[in-house]
């Protein structure tokens, strides 16, 4: 093995191991080098494994992410109706914002993700859009509105997600698109937490439909603009488990069957 690590150090020509007494460390190149060495033999791996038939598609793990936004309704549905019909198949689910979720696959924490935006630098294919709509207090003096056009909130208070979240970007962009840039008194990074927050009364939001919306609120269509996000399913391995392929071909199946 030291002459091995030897001759790659040679070959690099860069220092590897750091010698501390008994201990052995990886320089910064070393773990550098781990890191982008680990994806392509792992897709290696699942590729002899698939050829040879030794990986079982009903059986075996897959770690698949979806946004904060989707948290219920149709994926929550549809998982269950992927148990029902592969109960070999375990499902670890992780939910967080697009930006930690593209991350989570190019680093190879997860295998499969809805992603919302598209995410550039990876395989996926667009399976679906989000409509945004503006949230109100029910006491709020537009209610009575059956649409709103951006315009309509430029003297309003908004409760929106952290400038580094995509919805949040898009909501700047849309209203400066409108004339004006919206005034964020909160940040919340939680949609859960900015839907109680309208509820009672501390401002309106641009935010997607969610099935456990709090009383207190009152929905409207946007008009006058494209208020929509496309949403993704992403992969980070050049080759699919068959565990995975079977949750991204049963997703690709039924979300673009109907549009969220």
């Amino acid at each position: 093995m030291s002459r091995r690590i030897h001759a790659l150090e040679k070959e690099l020509g860069l220092p590897l191991l750091i010698h501390d007494g008994r201990l052995v460390r990886l320089t910064p190149a070393a773990q550098h080098f781990a890191r982008e060495a680990r994806e392509p033999l792992r897709d290696l791996e699942l590729l002899v494994a698939s050829i040879t038939g030794e990986a079982d598609p009903d059986r075996g793990t897959v770690r698949f992410g979806f946004p904060l936004t989707m948290g219920s309704g149709r994926i929550p549905d549809l998982l269950v109706e992927f148990r029902r019909r592969y109960p070999g198949i375990r499902v670890a689910l992780k939910q967080s914002h697009g930006a930690e979720l593209t991350a989570d696959l190019l680093a190879g924490s997860l295998d499969l993700a809805l992603t919302i935006p598209a995410p550039e630098k990876l395989q996926h294919t667009v399976v679906g859009t989000q409509q945004i709509y503006a949230l109100l207090p029910h006491d709020h003096r537009l209610v009575d509105r059956k649409r709103l056009r951006l315009e309509d909130l430029r003297e309003e208070t908004f409760v929106a997600n952290p400038a580094s979240y995509n919805l949040r970007q898009l909501t700047e962009s849309w209203c400066r698109g409108a004339g004006f840039t919206p005034d964020v008194a909160i940040e919340v990074t939680e949609f859960a937490t900015i839907r109680e927050l309208i509820s009672r009364g501390l401002g309106v939001a641009l935010l997607p439909h969610d099935e456990r919306t709090p009383r207190g609120i009152v929905e409207r269509p946007l008009v006058g603009g494209d208020f929509r996000r496309d949403i993704a399913l992403a992969w980070g391995a050049n080759v699919e488990a068959p565990a995975t392929r079977r949750l991204s071909t049963f997703l690709r199946a039924e979300l673009t069957r109907v549009t969220p």
